[in-house]
């Protein structure tokens, strides 16, 4: 078969030979090919399992993301750390005042969560993009300093967003593991029953399609089932379009840090949150 068929067979032997051992870690995809995704080996899920996609969504899906508008909001920003005087600024967040933003956490390597957050919605943005949504993020880099809270949700909002998705990174004790969403809870006057049970349907579609195309827990250490709801968010309390925040997982829980800083499972969690999208605003 010549010198590269030979070596084609022997690289599908060789993975044959890997996958029947349960060989994998962290799978994932790079940006070019999209190939089948190994599965991921936790304490939760002893035997590599993962729920595949459905074969359309592989294919890039169906049309329901066509002329959508998803606002993808990428948590804290590289600048925030100098800029204390700005982003410490008091802003309202409905029902108080809150800091405009924070510098988030990081894990004991230093792998900080608004390069994990930035690096995460680019490669969220890209397979929405290819899906035939309008996408915008709320903030254009990883350089600057904010934006504030508020404006974050405005963002959303001023853009008549069909759901609002704000990634983040949890820093708990070195004990808390897994990952949650973070839902509105009911503010009276400020927040719409509507707003908060369509931000629920949100909530309920990513934390399925997230645990399931990554393999990853329930937190063991926050909310209930992976869900979380809150009052004090400016990010949701201000919002008018169904948005959820995630915590994708603990940066200071050894396990889950070094997933979160694998660039391959981090392309498994932006598929895994394209299909939530999907499936919520397919209905």
């Amino acid at each position: 078969m010549g010198r590269c068929g030979s070596a084609i067979a022997a690289l599908a032997m060789s993975i044959g030979a890997l996958t029947a051992c349960g060989g994998g870690g962290d799978g994932g995809v790079g940006e070019g090919a999209r190939p089948a995704l190994p599965p991921t080996v936790t304490a939760d899920a002893p035997h590599g399992e993962r729920t595949p996609l459905p074969e359309e969504d592989r294919r890039g899906g169906d049309d329901v993301l066509r002329g959508r508008t998803i606002v993808i909001d990428p948590g804290h920003n590289g600048g925030n750390a100098r800029a204390p005087e700005r982003i410490n600024r008091q802003v309202d967040i409905g029902n108080g005042r809150k800091a405009c933003d924070t510098t988030g956490t990081a894990t004991n390597a230093g792998y900080s969560e608004h390069a994990f957050t930035w690096d995460v919605s680019q490669r969220l943005r890209r397979l929405l993009q290819q899906r035939g949504a309008k996408v915008i993020l709320t903030r254009s880099d990883d350089k600057g300093v904010g934006p504030c809270i508020d404006e974050r949700a405005a963002i959303g909002n001023e853009n008549d967003a069909d759901a609002v998705i704000s990634v983040h990174a949890d820093g708990s004790s070195a004990t808390g593991h897994g990952f949650h969403i973070i839902e509105p809870a009911p503010v009276p006057g400020v927040t719409t029953e509507e707003y908060v049970e369509e931000s629920h349907k949100l909530a309920l579609a990513i934390r399925d399609a997230y645990r399931a195309g990554t393999g990853m827990p329930y937190s063991n250490y926050l909310g209930r089932e992976g869900i979380d709801r809150r009052n004090d968010l400016g990010g949701l309390n201000l919002s008018k379009v169904p948005k959820v925040f995630i915590e994708t997982g603990n940066m200071r829980h050894a396990g889950d840090a070094a997933k979160l800083s694998n660039a391959q499972f981090r392309q498994r969690i932006a598929e895994s949150l394209a299909e939530g999208l999907q499936k919520y605003l397919r209905g």
